[in-house]
């Protein structure tokens, strides 16, 4: 962005003195084609960097929203992993409470 502000700051100061040239001087008068081909110049650029702002700027939201999808993912995944973890937890639990009951019922 900063040298879009540079170039905006150029195209300025060539206008400025654009307008402050006196015209009956024939070399004036090639400054003066020199500063709008520059300004011409500097406009193309201008809309070339805004265009190519543009499309990084949708480039980045796009990924921003895959990378945001991504995380949810991952974090729904993580619980299912912890709820997971949780039952094999309580059927361990079950399980020991089964044998014990198992082992009183055999002496």
């Amino acid at each position: 962005m900063n040298s879009i502000n540079e170039k905006e700051k150029k195209l300025n100061n060539a206008l400025r003195e654009l307008k402050n040239l006196d015209l009956s001087n024939p070399d004036l008068q090639n400054n003066l084609e020199n500063l709008n081909s520059q300004k011409n110049q500097l406009e193309i650029e201008k809309s070339q960097l805004e265009n190519k702002y543009k499309v990084l700027l949708e480039e980045y939201n796009s990924l921003s929203k895959q990378l945001e999808e991504i995380q949810n993912k991952e974090k729904i995944e993580h619980r299912k992993q912890i709820e997971f973890s949780e039952k094999i937890d309580e059927l361990n639990q079950e399980t020991d409470t089964l044998l014990e009951e198992i082992d009183k019922w055999q002496m």
